[in-house]
Parts: structure tokens; C-alpha cells; sequence
């Protein structure tokens, strides 16, 4: 009978491992933090340098239809930049090779043409076998609509704990009130 109680509780604690273990990944799968990326200098950043802050991931492009939202871009990151928002924009040429320059030449153009001062980072490949890892995790998570991103200038919101909870389309103007109002909300969270 001891026995018997030993595998119970044994086979108890596996379980209850077993349920820590997997909500731990799942969460991991929502969660940008333990990625590390290179920004347009080429310094390693790592995600979690931005906890406690809400987030616009955008894949970007400068020869672009959607080009001009990077002026979108900047003047939410103005408006809400010392409430805790940041805008991480990622260059990316797997759309029609609208972003065939170089980081310093990315650089450059943001600055010259639409005065950015939110974050620019490495140009990265969003798409097929080269896939970033923040791209696969984007792409991937449970909390919004799964699958490749299809064109320049795609949003994901990130919430102040790393969770990544709304995706926008390329269409998505970064000044409407679809997007603006979920800024808000999480930022007032």
C-alpha cells in the first residue's frame, strides 16, 4: 500500500511538472523577450531591453507604395513615446526588393526623409528558410492570426510584458483609430 502512495504521488508531481513545463512554453511562444536582434549599427539588442513597454514591430521598406507610413510612424511614436511605446521597424527586401539598400543607406533615407527617430534595426529576411526568429515567433504565436506576413509595412503590437497581442496589415494606417486606440489601451494598462 506505501507503494502505491508513492507512485500516486510521483505520477501526481509528473503531472503537475508536466502542466508548469508546457504553460511556460506557451507563454515563451507569445513572448518576444529571450530574442535578440541587431540593430541598424549592428549591435546586438536584446528584446527584453524593452520590457515594461508597449511595442510596433513594422517590417519596412523605402521603395514602397506604404513607404510614406513611415511619417505615420513617427508621429505616433512622438505622440506616445513618453508614455512607454516604441517602434521597432525591421528592413526587410522580400517584398518585390523594394529595400535593396544597405543599413547605412536605410539609415540615411529614414533621416533624410521623414526625420525617424524610433528604432531602426538590421535588415532581416521575414520570409522562406532564412526566416528571422522574431519573424517565426511573430508569424507563429497563438495570440493573433497565424501565417507569412504578405507585404511591406505589417504591424504587430507588442504589450508591455513581451505578449504579442494585435497584428495589422500592410493597409493599416499607423494613424488610425484601429491601431491608436489598441496603443492606448495597453498602454493604460
Amino acid at each position: 500500500m506505501k507503494r502505491f502512495f508513492c507512485y500516486l504521488i510521483y505520477f501526481l508531481f509528473i503531472i503537475q511538472l508536466t502542466e508548469k513545463i508546457s504553460a511556460e512554453d506557451k507563454k515563451m511562444k507569445n513572448s518576444i523577450y529571450d530574442i535578440v536582434v541587431k540593430d541598424i549599427d549592428g549591435k546586438e539588442v536584446s528584446l527584453s531591453e524593452f520590457k515594461g513597454k508597449v511595442l510596433l514591430i513594422v517590417n519596412v521598406a523605402s521603395k514602397c507604395g506604404f513607404t510614406p507610413q513611415y511619417e505615420g510612424l513617427q508621429k505616433i511614436y512622438e505622440k506616445y513615446r513618453d508614455k512607454g511605446f516604441e517602434i521597432l521597424a525591421f528592413p526587410c527586401n522580400d517584398f518585390g526588393n523594394q529595400e535593396p539598400g544597405t543599413n547605412e543607406e536605410i539609415k540615411e533615407f529614414c533621416s533624410t526623409n521623414y526625420n525617424v527617430t524610433f528604432k531602426l534595426f538590421d535588415k532581416i529576411k521575414i520570409l522562406g528558410n532564412d526566416k528571422s526568429e522574431l519573424y517565426k515567433r511573430l508569424t507563429n504565436s497563438d495570440n493573433v492570426e497565424k501565417g507569412e506576413v504578405k507585404w511591406n509595412f505589417e504591424k504587430f503590437l507588442i504589450d508591455k510584458e513581451g505578449n504579442i497581442i494585435s497584428r495589422f496589415r500592410s493597409k493599416v494606417d499607423p494613424e488610425s483609430k484601429e491601431l491608436t486606440n489598441e496603443i492606448e489601451k495597453l498602454l493604460n494598462k
